[in-house]
Order: structure tokens, then C-alpha cells, then sequence
């Protein structure tokens, strides 16, 4: 009975999706996803781990996902203090003269950095991205060779960018698998979180006119979780979308590339991330913030040890039902000295699954330790001896 229901369920959840994303969706007895493109990628954004992947390291255009790492860059040219939000960029005529998707900056305005920023998250400005490029790294080629170098630090092997826009021009090319750690990378910024969540917007120039802002991305209103991601299309590249969805502690990333039309671009990432929930679940091992069952020692304090405490959750992704072993290995650090502040590192945890390293996160003091003074030790003697 019980194993009856479980296959009506099943049913009744693949018929959902299907009235949601046409032929892309899953079916009841498919044992894997079904979707278009040229190209497609599924993992876990946590770890990283590959869920399912079709030609994920074939090189190819991918048009205006390219413009991921645009942003990431830009991002960390904020965070880094090299380039300010509310700072001014005065747009060059080499910017203002992009073709494809734009919101018509002129030459000769100013914008602020958060402004261009937006309306390259939101409507994929061709316009905004030179000039966020002219001004970080002082001309589009030179923040190009930027992307490059970036690239190659994320391990994107089979990435070459030409220029920032993803507009055509060769040679420039990218695969599934490296546009997911480019997004991956791209999530860790939570400002992109809340400028890429913009649906629609009358974004306002320096001179009084207005241009409407769309997002390009539907699944942002169309699939349950998706909080991100971004769309790409020339008619070299196909139709084109990267995206994230989380559903309780799990975060997924999917691609898809060179899909036939827009619609089969976001049902097959649908699709994918349909087959990751379902078969998938990310099961907490360690809790960020709770007290551990230990004491880091430390010298010189008032208190000879405080409590411990994990800086960042440590998770396992892991097939539903699977179990799998692991183990967590903490090393306190030696010769810790007061003054010790809640919050300061003590050490490290590192969680390890089937004997392979899945994750590590800092060690924190759960509460202060001040330097123990001469008149309190000297307190302390005359308590003992007494």
C-alpha cells in the first residue's frame, strides 16, 4: 500500500511539472532530466558536486552569460574599496555606442557605479557593462585580460573571453561546467541578490528621461526558489541561461546552452533543477553558531578556556535515502594568549566524507578572555594559599 502511494505521488508530481514546463519537464519513470541545448550542467552550489552534466565542457558561445563575470568582477572591485557604489562614472562614447541589449546611457553622463551595476544584473545593458569596465581596469581590453586571469584562478579552463559584453566576436567561447563556477562564484555577493531579484523598473537618467528595465529572467517568478541567474542569446549562441534555485538548505546551480527557442532555455533549466531537488537533499552535520562540546585552552586569561563555537555550517549533498559516512576533525590551536574576544579564529573543523575533504570552516571563541592582570593573580595566590 504504502509503496502504491509512493508511485501515485510520483505521478502526480511529474503531471505538475509537466503542465508547468511542457516536454522539458520530467516524466514519472525518467531516470534522468530531459532537456535541450547544446550543452547542460547541474550541481550543487555548496559543494560544488555534479549532479548531472551533457557535453558540460564543450566549448562554445555563450552570448551574454559572459556578463557573469562582468559582474563579479565588478563586485569585487567594490569590496576590494577600488571602485565605491555612490561613485560617479562618466559614460565614454565607445560605451554609450553599444549595440544589442542597452539602456541608452549617452556620452558625457554620469551615472553611479551601483546604477550601471543594476541595469546589468537586471537587463543585461551592453552600454553599462564597458563602462564599468572602462572605468575599473581603464579600457574594455584591459578589463578583459581581467576576466581572463579571474577565469583561470576559478579553475574555468575551457573559458576564453574577448570581450565583456558577450556580444560576437571571436575568438570567445565558454562551457556549461565553467559558466556554474562563474555563477557559484558570483553568489557569494549578496548585493547581486538584491539587484538581480528586480523584476521591473523605470530606471532614471541624469537628464530627465526614463527607460524601462526588464528582467530577463522568468524563472524568477516562475519557479519556486529561483533567486538568480542570467540569460544569454545571438544567434551564434542559441538561447542561454544559467540559473540558482534554493529550497531548504539546498542551493543548485543549472546551465543550459544553445537551447532552439527561449522557452526550451528555461524549461530545460527547470527541468534540471527539477531532478536536483527531487533526487538530492543537503543534510546539516555541524550548526553555525552552536556551542561545541569542547574548550580551547588559553594562557594568561582570567578564564584558563572559553567555549567553541562554528564559524559557517558544515553540510553533506547527498543522494535522498543514501546514507554517508563522515567524520568531522577539529584542530584547536596551540598556545592561544589572552586577551581573547568572542569571535576571535581558535581553530578550524574539517568535515570529511568516505575519507575525501567536503568542507572546513574557522573555529570561534564563544565568549571573551581578558588578559588575566598582576593584581588578579595576585588575588588568585592568596585565594589558593588561604
Amino acid at each position: 500500500m504504502k509503496k502504491l502511494l509512493c508511485t501515485l505521488l510520483a505521478a502526480l508530481t511529474a503531471a505538475t511539472a509537466i503542465a508547468s514546463w511542457g516536454n522539458a519537464a520530467l516524466t514519472a519513470d525518467a531516470a534522468e532530466p530531459v532537456c535541450g541545448g547544446k550543452a547542460v550542467y547541474l550541481c550543487d552550489e555548496g559543494s560544488g558536486t555534479e549532479v548531472y552534466s551533457r557535453d558540460a565542457e564543450r566549448q562554445l558561445p555563450i552570448a551574454s552569460m559572459c556578463k557573469i563575470m562582468t559582474l563579479v568582477l565588478s563586485f569585487e572591485a567594490v569590496e576590494s574599496g577600488e571602485l565605491g557604489y555612490d561613485e560617479p562614472i562618466t559614460v565614454s562614447e565607445n560605451a554609450s555606442g553599444m549595440g544589442g541589449s542597452q539602456v541608452f546611457l549617452d556620452t558625457g553622463l554620469t551615472y553611479s557605479a551601483r546604477d550601471l551595476i543594476k541595469t546589468v544584473a537586471v537587463c543585461s545593458a551592453n552600454d553599462s557593462c564597458v563602462a564599468l569596465a572602462e572605468r575599473i581596469a581603464g579600457s574594455e581590453s584591459g578589463f578583459v585580460a581581467r576576466m581572463n586571469s579571474r577565469a583561470k584562478e576559478l579553475g574555468a579552463e575551457n573559458t576564453l573571453f574577448a570581450n565583456c559584453t558577450g556580444l560576437p566576436k571571436d575568438p570567445q567561447y565558454s562551457c556549461a561546467k565553467d559558466v556554474a563556477l562563474m555563477l557559484k562564484e558570483l553568489l557569494r555577493h549578496e548585493e547581486y541578490f538584491a539587484l538581480c531579484r528586480i523584476r521591473y523598473e523605470e530606471f532614471s537618467h541624469p537628464d530627465g528621461r526614463t527607460t524601462s528595465i526588464t528582467n530577463t529572467n522568468k524563472l524568477l517568478r516562475k519557479y519556486a526558489g529561483c533567486d538568480g541567474g542570467k540569460t544569454g542569446f545571438t544567434s551564434e549562441a542559441g538561447f542561454c541561461l544559467a540559473a540558482t534555485a534554493k529550497r531548504g538548505e539546498t542551493r543548485l546551480i543549472s546551465v543550459v546552452i544553445g537551447a532552439d527557442s527561449s522557452d526550451a532555455r528555461f524549461n530545460g533549466v527547470a527541468a534540471l533543477l527539477d531532478y536536483g531537488f527531487e533526487h538530492y537533499e543537503t543534510r546539516v552535520v555541524l550548526e553555525a553558531g552552536r556551542e561545541l562540546d569542547m574548550r580551547a585552552q588559553v594562557r594568561g586569561a582570567k578564564k584558563k578556556e572559553v567555549s567553541v563555537v562554528a564559524e559557517s555550517p558544515l553540510s553533506l549533498f547527498a543522494k535522498r535515502g543514501e546514507e554517508t559516512e563522515y567524520t568531522l576533525s577539529y584542530d584547536l590551536n596551540e598556545g592561544l594568549r589572552a586577551p581573547i574576544a568572542k569571535g576571535d579564529t581558535v581553530g578550524s573543523v574539517t568535515l570529511y566524507a568516505e575519507g575525501v575533504e567536503i568542507a572546513r570552516t574557522e573555529l570561534l571563541a564563544g565568549e571573551d578572555a581578558p588578559r588575566l592582570r598582576w593584581w588578579d593573580a595576585l588575588r588568585e595566590t592568596a585565594r589558593n594559599w588561604q
